[in-house]
């Protein structure tokens, strides 16, 4: 199908455009929003079936990292118009994929770190002289963290205690632009959102997109035997590498608190490869590779 997703940069206001008139298009497509952001933004949540095995997919959780939502929104848009035609996607006729089960797509995570990331200073609105004091001579274009200058994917409750040590080793004792997990693990609201979202839908399963490095992370603690199994066949069809996380990636992220919570399978997707913020352009390339993933994500 010919996506209406253009393989180009998108700010906050027009990902939520193209949600809404996805919906509008597809009536079986629900958007809801799940929480806000520090600066009031909020987080969408796309969902799609309404059977008892729930699988959930989230992007965006770093504002640099924004092809990670361009693909869930051409993939929820794929997937409608394959549901909608009764058609296959990847392969997988997507009504048979949907039975018994349902999928949750947070594309954006992240909302306000995406717009300071794009727009500079200016995209914290009220924040805007916060944002340029922490973040200093660096490169803007590079943020991850959210409005209050605290990384998502460091401030989950699974061995925070461990990672905030490491943090400060690392010199990293207050708001940055990343790696800096908060004062305590869920005190931001996004990441609050995502911890409620899982709570309440009790998901089977959990894939994080990340750029970039095209790896898959699967393990964290005692990793469910499943989890390896389905990640080995999510490598198969990428062409992507297990690998293990390290340093201050290894603890602090959803992936990792997923598995520790629920003792259930969660994964981190690192697509594409190059320098973040990945050329909106690759998109084009990633997506492809990244269909039948998607597809399996559903089902297994």
């Amino acid at each position: 199908m010919h996506s209406t997703i253009p393989a180009k940069e998108q700010d906050y206001l027009t990902v939520i455009h193209h949600l809404y008139r996805l919906q509008g298009r597809y009536p079986f497509l629900d958007v809801r929003q799940i929480g806000k952001s520090v600066l009031g933004r909020g987080i969408p949540a796309l969902q799609l079936g309404y059977g008892s095995d729930r699988v959930l997919y989230a992007g965006g959780f770093h504002g640099c990292e924004r092809l990670t939502v361009l693909m869930l929104l051409r993939f929820a848009e794929e997937l409608c118009a394959a549901l909608d035609g009764d058609m296959e996607c990847a392969g997988i006729r997507a009504r048979t994929a949907l039975l018994g089960h349902s999928l949750t797509i947070v594309p954006l995570v992240n909302p306000d770190g995406y717009e300071i990331a794009l727009k500079g200073p200016g995209g914290a609105g009220k924040r805007s002289s916060f944002i340029a004091e922490i973040n200093g001579e660096r490169d803007i274009a590079q943020w991850n963290a959210n409005a209050a200058g605290v990384d998502i994917n460091h401030n989950f409750d699974a061995g925070w205690d461990i990672l905030h040590k490491m943090e400060a080793a690392a010199g990293i004792t207050g708001p940055a632009p990343r790696q800096y997990g908060g004062q305590k693990p869920h005190d931001q609201p996004e990441t609050q959102a995502l911890v409620n979202l899982c709570y309440d839908c009790r998901f089977l399963h959990a894939l994080a997109f990340h750029s970039q490095g095209e790896e898959i992370y699967c393990r964290y603690g005692d990793t469910p035997p499943k989890g390896e199994q389905m990640a080995s066949l999510f490598a198969a069809c990428t062409g992507y590498v297990i690998a293990d996380t390290e340093g201050l990636a290894s603890h602090g992220g959803f992936k990792d608190w997923f598995i520790k919570e629920f003792e259930r399978p969660g994964f981190t997707f690192e697509i594409g490869k190059g320098e973040n913020p990945l050329d909106p352009a690759q998109l084009d390339e990633i997506y492809p590779r990244l269909r039948e993933a998607l597809m399996l994500g559903i089902i297994l």
